[in-house]
């Protein structure tokens, strides 16, 4: 892959964004860009990112569960290990994804698979044409359906050929997906998890799952069809494990108490995605000795306002290396 030499950032920070990947692959792109003094620039070139900033993509909700996509910086605070960082870097640019979906197909899907595949294809249109994505689904082991591409009629084609069968391998199927995503040619990643059970095939842990979203910068979404109906995830420990994903990633978990309402969720998450601020900061602490930093994304609301931010909830402090 070809290198943009006049850019360079962290490649181990949180919710990553390498702007100049987007640049060397599909040429020049336009982006909305603040400093944190306000001024707002329009810029056709890579945008330069000094090397030590790390970046961190955040969404931000109002209590309805919309995305609010105004704010300027001085309503953001960013804090690494309990200590406040300053805000350096401010962006608010649409850049593509790369999205993974990964498919529940095992037996118990067999009346939900309709809705659910319905549901999936609301989430496509609700992208732009530089998204690309890949399905993955999985019953007692995951399996790649349809690799990366754009073409939104052979994905819905992908999705309708499932077939419901087996047990659930949840947990291999996310690491599967993990591993795949690296190799998407988007610098900005997720994973679209459609469910309607606990993990009861796997050979990874639940361990193991978090060990390896701790280290890529994906944002995992997850729908648990809940219950309402006979199904595993009714119980605790099945949407516990749903939100731990999201929370640890940035991303969101849902438990729709109806099949009417999935694909109405899933259109909300395509462009939830498309509603993401980006915040920069040097961090206080220069040592790269590759140790989990906590981070915590805080938001000031304008007066009158209830929001909630979404954001990853660190990164390893790994050696600086130029990203490719």
């Amino acid at each position: 892959m070809a290198y943009v030499r006049s850019i360079a950032v962290i490649a181990s920070i949180c919710g990553m964004l390498t702007l100049q990947e987007s640049a060397a692959q599909n040429g020049p792109a336009n982006y909305e860009t603040k400093s944190v003094d306000g001024t707002q620039t329009t810029n056709s070139h890579a945008l330069r990112i000094d090397v030590d900033l790390v970046l961190v993509q955040a969404m931000v909700i109002d209590r309805n569960n919309r995305s609010i996509s105004d704010l300027a910086p001085e309503h953001f605070r960013i804090l690494e290990d309990k200590i406040e960082q300053q805000i350096e870097y401010f962006s608010t640019e649409n850049a593509p994804y790369t999205v993974g979906i990964v498919f529940d197909v095992s037996g118990s899907m067999e009346t939900k698979l309709a809705s659910a595949r319905k549901a999936a294809s609301a989430f496509l249109e609700a992208g732009d044409r530089d998204d690309e994505y890949f399905i993955v689904e999985f019953s007692d082991a995951p399996e790649l359906v349809q690799d990366f591409t754009s073409d939104i009629s052979q994905l819905q084609n992908a999705l309708n050929v499932l077939r419901p069968k087996g047990r659930t391998s949840l947990y291999d199927a996310l690491y599967f997906a993990l591993d795949k995503i690296d190799r998407g040619r988007n610098p900005r990643k997720a994973l679209l998890l459609i469910t309607d059970g606990e993990d009861n095939y796997s050979r990874y842990s639940m361990r193991d799952l978090k060990d390896v979203a701790r280290e890529r910068d994906v944002a995992i979404y997850g729908i648990g069809i809940d219950s309402g109906f006979d199904l595993d995830l009714s119980n605790v420990y099945g949407r516990a494990v749903l939100s731990s994903l999201a929370e640890l990633s940035g991303g969101a978990a849902f438990f729709p108490r109806s099949l009417d309402v999935l694909p109405s969720i899933c259109a909300q998450i395509g462009r939830d995605l498309k509603n993401q601020y980006v915040l920069g900061y040097r961090s206080h602490n220069s040592s790269r000795d590759g140790k989990w930093r906590r981070i915590q994304v805080k938001v000031n609301p304008p007066k009158g306002m209830k929001l909630h931010v979404r954001a990853k909830s660190g990164y390893y402090a790994g050696a600086l290396q130029a990203t490719k």
